[in-house]
């Protein structure tokens, strides 16, 4: 029988956003039992619409939500600092995002939360990290800006563009996950740093590396690729669509598809060394060719050729694709303000569970039941509620 891998073991979430949501989310699919401890007004992610599914529900909140559970603490009071500190000597992890020197001035920093369990892993999710701009504010547009991908994006001639997505905030969330799954499967507890901008950085992967090798900055080039050519979206008759041919044994198959065998040995196209030389003369040639027929057209024809080629999606056509209907992709829930979609997660294992797709929660839905847990009577809780240490989901 499938279990999850990381059942039985609690992550106090302090974080907001996307960053840290995205990387309990992740946890939380392989078992994790993910508490989300949030102040009065809850993650600001909250607010984030509309689009909304009702009061402090917003779908963005709602994507990378799913599976967690929810307790309001105002940690600016020592009773809602108690109640954290019962629970971090039930945890295996917590994950905060506050801006540097906020989790020491309400008593949640690592080594406060070290006194309560030795063991605990701590992951923190920083802008800058320790040095000149340690005390900086970021969001993932900060990060995009100054670690070059920004500078990367966009047409040559065009100003720079930000990505679809908050995509440092994702691969910081990737980051702290797999380090988070790797101290408490292998028993290392301590502390861990992600700083923003390193995790952005770290996509730079071969752009960096033709900037070490080269001496000369990338300079952005829409949807081409610097070193392969033809490798990018054109304009069909009716759409955009883009095709890769990475290789010269995809180049010649390329030109026989397309009925113009001689391209194949022309001397200023025969290699992928020369076609990017003669990039211009090329793309240009093939933009004419293109739009003479449909999107449909020309990706069918690579496909029977076995050539990578996909139309350009919008979010409607993704959805209905047969293939991301034939692999379940959308997953529906039923939540507090009706059904709810989110995305399944993309591990597909044979030898363990994968994917909690229980409703992300309402704003305080799991106090009481978690005080409760931790041994708080009816009555303590009533307590803590009136003097504002916690708030309790209204019915």
């Amino acid at each position: 029988m499938h279990t999850y891998p990381l059942r039985g073991v609690r992550i106090l979430d302090l974080t907001a956003a996307m960053a840290g949501p995205f990387a309990t989310m992740l946890l939380a699919d392989l078992g994790a039992d993910v508490i989300k401890i949030e102040p009065p007004e809850g993650d600001h992610a909250r607010d984030w619409g509309p689009p909304s599914y009702g009061e402090k529900y917003s779908a963005y909140f709602a994507s990378v939500n799913r599976g967690k559970k929810s307790i309001v603490l105002d940690l600016k009071k020592a009773e809602a600092r108690e109640v954290f500190y019962r629970l971090v000597k039930t945890a295996s992890a917590v994950v905060e995002n506050f801006r540097p020197g906020v989790a020491q001035k309400l008593g949640v920093d690592y080594h406060a939360v070290k006194q309560h369990n030795p063991n605990i892993v701590y992951c923190s999710i920083s802008g800058f990290g320790e040095g000149p701009y340690r005390d900086l504010p970021a969001y993932d547009l900060v990060a995009l800006a100054m670690s070059g991908l920004m500078d990367l994006t966009g047409e040559p001639e065009g100003p720079p563009v930000k990505f679809a997505v908050p995509i440092t905030d994702i691969a910081a969330g990737f980051y702290c996950a797999l380090s988070i799954i790797t101290s408490v499967l292998t028993n290392r507890p301590g502390y861990i740093e992600i700083p923003l901008i390193e995790a952005a950085i770290s996509l730079l992967t071969h752009q960096a590396g033709y900037y070490f090798a080269s001496g000369v900055p990338p300079r952005r080039m829409g949807s081409a690729h610097p070193t392969i050519v033809p490798y990018q979206a054109f304009r069909a008759k009716d759409g955009y669509f883009v095709l890769a041919v990475g290789s010269d044994h995809l180049w010649k198959k390329f030109c026989e598809a397309i009925g113009r065998p001689e391209l194949a040995d022309d001397p200023r196209f025969n290699t992928n060394t020369k076609r990017v030389q003669n990039r211009e003369e090329l793309v240009k040639m093939l933009e004419e060719l293109f739009l003479e027929k449909e999107v449909n057209y020309w990706v069918s024809l690579m496909w029977q050729n076995g050539i990578p080629a996909a139309p350009v999606y919008n979010l409607t056509q993704v959805f209905s694709d047969p293939h991301v209907r034939y692999r379940k992709i959308v997953v529906e829930s039923q939540g507090p303000f009706g059904v709810i979609k989110t995305l399944k997660s993309p591990i597909n294992a044979e030898s363990i569970k994968v994917g909690n797709y229980t409703p992300p929660p309402l704003l305080g839905q799991h106090t009481a039941e978690i005080l409760k847990e931790l041994g708080y009577t009816e009555e303590e809780i009533a307590k803590l509620a009136e003097r504002g240490a916690i708030i309790l989901q209204k019915h």
